[in-house]
């Protein structure tokens, strides 16, 4: 048969099957999300989007917070506005641009989160992203249940069942939390809803790990913490300790260098 009478005839079988490739490649992934593999990374897109939406609402507050101390200051200027209200300006511009740096310190951690989230897609017989999250809470749950049921444990740290100690308390309201917030991911099995879910567990862990170290403390087996200001003082040690380092090697790099131009060759 003549080639182009063929291809005349059969015309409509590459469109055809070029619309079956995209209708299946859209079927493989409304099931993987109706399945919920893709779950904690729909979680994780969702929350960089919210992310980014308050990094960008920050900038624009910044932006009129410095709008608003140029404009008091040519009104101080004019003898219209006090210095206390430039100064009043000013610290809210501050503390503007320190949200706005958390904002976007916040955004960053957020697109870590896709991409492990990414990498984490469950194979087809791996456990789901819901059902993962279901056995962290379900352990963090058996964990506390210890201290309530084993007699030795309630004799050894009785601050774990106090609930007037402020670390157990804390604990109670995060485990309430988290029992709401599974209700809602289970019901709706949303992006949104797992995220919430998600963050609820992670802090219970924080408060189930709070109150486990306050617990032990008031045994005696455990060194108070340090105080916030001493935590900053060796926080701020060591980077500088780090910086210095760093300074030094550089300074060594560069003068090897140096000496390595200096130094006639040798034939």
């Amino acid at each position: 048969m003549d080639p182009l009478l063929l291809a005349v005839e059969w015309w409509w079988i590459a469109p055809v099957a070029a619309g079956g490739v995209a209708a299946g490649g859209y079927g493989l992934r409304r099931r993987s999300r109706r399945s919920g593999r893709r779950l904690e990374y729909d979680a994780a897109r969702h929350d960089l989007k919210a992310a980014q939406q308050t990094a960008v609402e920050r900038r624009m507050s910044v932006k009129l917070a410095r709008a608003d101390v140029a404009r008091i200051a040519a009104e101080r200027s004019a003898r219209r506005a006090t210095s206390d209200q430039l100064a009043g300006a000013k610290r809210i511009l501050r503390a503007k641009e320190n949200d706005a740096k958390a904002a976007a310190a916040d955004v960053r951690a957020k697109h870590v989160r896709v991409n492990a989230a990414r990498a984490a897609i469950p194979a087809a017989s791996a456990p789901r992203p819901l059902e993962r999250l279901h056995a962290q809470h379900d352990a963090l749950v058996a964990r506390w249940m210890r201290y309530e049921t084993d007699p030795a444990l309630q004799i050894t740290y009785p601050a774990m069942t106090d609930v007037k100690q402020p670390a157990t308390a804390d604990y109670l309201r995060a485990a309430g939390r988290a029992v709401e917030a599974r209700r809602g991911a289970d019901s709706a099995a949303a992006p949104a809803e797992f995220a919430a879910y998600r963050d609820a567990v992670s802090e219970l862990e924080r408060a189930f790990e709070a109150a486990e170290y306050a617990a032990r403390v008031r045994a005696g087996e455990a060194p108070q913490s340090t105080s916030a200001w001493q935590d900053a003082a060796q926080d701020m040690l060591s980077r500088s300790a780090e910086a210095i380092d760093r300074a030094a090697g550089a300074a060594a790099s560069a003068l090897a260098a140096w000496n390595d131009r200096k130094r006639p060759d040798k034939r």
